[in-house]
């Protein structure tokens, strides 16, 4: 069975007025005493109002879902002994007028100096989901054969609709805020492994990335693991909503590795089109159309429903159908995260919101 490994990005605010709060050197280093963490799991973030979690290597989803659910506890009773709550949304509802901290790390000190505004409203969160591959080769492969799943699978995790107290008319604003770095949004197409190395060796020679942490595809091979590293995901408010889409991801992989073996052809979709696609599924979540893998506009809940039969195979094979399918169903019905939150600001404000959030941020798994 393939492995999976999950990453997840949380805020840290303030219990009662919802705003960001700069403890996040404090909160790591108090999740890290306890005996619920393992060295490495809970790592520093850009600002000091965000933490990141990393569960380790998993074999199956209950894996992932007990190490997300384990890792969101220690860290939110963390935050709790130093008068703050995590906050697991793409985008906090309010900011603050000044910005936030940066950690004091060399890299994230270098990149207030290459990009001081976009650094300053980078108070996004992100999930990540890792999938191994059987090396770098066939990471291109499906990497170059993921890029048209990207806008869908955005548009499922949408979660971040709000920024400095008003609805911002997307569904994932942090898309958005994401995609103004020099390299960001969808990938391009390789030709190969070597094709991806030179050219990302070329970014760094010419100093537009600091860095390989720098590539801010919604896609990528990971420069740590051998794995193919999904990042076009909001954080996710529950944690079993992480579960679905790991499952997801999983499945689409191994789909898609089962396809280059057989020298299935390559998708080319247009860059525009795809491009566009991904703003659209960054606007309306699933509350609209999406486009396809094939160009066609098409009913969101279609969408996701041919996405559950072109993997079925691989979910059945992991044992994951029930469960993945289940969470997918419950999106359809309740939506997104972003629709959520929006229905929480017409209930009862921003107060209300910030209380489903927290509510949700450490809720135990439904399925």
């Amino acid at each position: 069975m393939t492995t999976i490994g999950v990453e997840e990005e949380y805020l840290l605010v303030d219990p009662v007025t919802g705003l960001p709060v700069p403890q996040a050197d404090k909160v790591r280093a108090a999740a890290g005493l306890g005996r619920l963490v393992a060295d490495q799991e809970v790592q520093p973030e850009l600002l000091q109002a965000q933490v990141e979690v990393a569960t380790q290597v998993c074999g199956t989803l209950e894996e992932v879902g007990g190490h997300l659910l384990r890792l969101r506890h220690a860290v939110g009773a963390a935050a709790e002994a130093y008068g703050c709550r995590i906050s697991a949304c793409g985008t906090p509802p309010l900011r603050h007028g000044r910005p936030v901290a940066v950690t004091d790390q060399a890299r994230y000190r270098a990149m207030v100096v290459q990009a001081p505004q976009l650094v300053a409203e980078q108070l996004v969160n992100g999930m990540h989901v890792h999938v191994a591959v059987p090396g770098r080769e066939a990471g291109v492969r499906v990497l170059n054969r993921i890029r048209a799943w990207l806008p869908t699978l955005t548009a499922m995790s949408a979660n971040s609709p709000l920024w400095d107290g008003h609805d911002t008319g997307f569904a994932s604003w942090r898309t958005m805020i994401f995609g103004r770095w020099p390299v960001s949004g969808l990938p391009p197409h390789f030709a190969d492994a070597a094709d991806y190395d030179r050219r990302v060796q070329h970014l760094l020679e010419c100093g537009l990335i600091s860095d390989t942490g720098q590539l801010y595809w919604q896609a990528r091979l990971s420069a740590r693991y051998p794995t193919i590293e999904v990042r076009c995901f909001d954080v996710q408010l529950r944690a079993d909503d992480a579960v679905m889409l790991a499952g997801i991801v999983r499945a689409l992989v191994e789909t898609l590795l089962a396809e280059a073996a057989a020298d299935a052809p390559e998708p080319r979709p247009a860059p525009e089109l795809l491009q566009a696609a991904m703003w659209h599924a960054a606007r309306h979540g699933l509350s609209d159309t999406l486009i396809d893998p094939d160009g066609r506009v098409r009913r969101a809940g279609d969408v996701l429903y041919e996405l559950l039969r072109y993997v079925a195979p691989a979910l059945e094979a992991s044992g994951d159908t029930r469960q993945v399918t289940a969470l997918v169903h419950r999106l359809l019905q309740h939506g997104t995260g972003a629709d959520r939150q929006r229905a929480a600001l017409a209930r009862g404000g921003l107060r209300a919101v910030t209380g489903l959030i927290g509510a949700e941020s450490t809720s135990d798994l439904a399925v």
